[in-house]
């Protein structure tokens, strides 16, 4: 029998969450004011950063199978950032502070500065309704 191999693997999912977050991340740099589509997009980010840290667990796991501790806790704290900034972002919209969203976004941009999108790129608007799923 052969090996099943799962096409949909987290870090796929964590790398197309990745350019969807530096794609929001640079469209709502472009905002000038804050509207329903500034919203959607700031909690696009905290809902894909939510994910991306739920991510991290799936992927450490198959490392720790194999007794790789220190790649395991090397990868988990290089992404540690992820689930703490989505947090800090959550709160942020929710208290529509929006000078702490837009301090955040920047530093997120920074984290995933060296992530790079394709000019005719399939993404879409990937952060239509995210604020009523992340007010929910």
């Amino acid at each position: 029998m052969s090996r099943v191999i799962n096409p949909d693997s987290a870090g796929k999912e964590r790398t197309h969450l990745t350019k969807a977050i530096v794609l929001t991340v640079r469209q709502l740099a472009r905002q000038t004011e804050i509207d329903d589509l500034t919203k959607d997009m700031a909690a696009f980010i905290a809902l894909a950063l939510f994910r991306v840290d739920a991510t991290i667990d799936i992927s450490v796991q198959a490392w720790e199978k194999r007794g790789y501790w220190v790649k395991a806790d090397k990868f988990r704290m290089e992404w540690l950032w992820s689930g703490l900034l989505a947090d800090k972002m959550k709160e942020a919209i929710i208290k529509d502070d929006w000078a702490t969203v837009a301090l955040l976004s920047a530093q997120i941009g920074q984290k995933l500065g060296k992530i790079q999108i394709a000019e005719h790129h399939r993404l879409g608007t990937p952060w239509v309704g995210a604020y009523k799923k992340l007010v929910e």
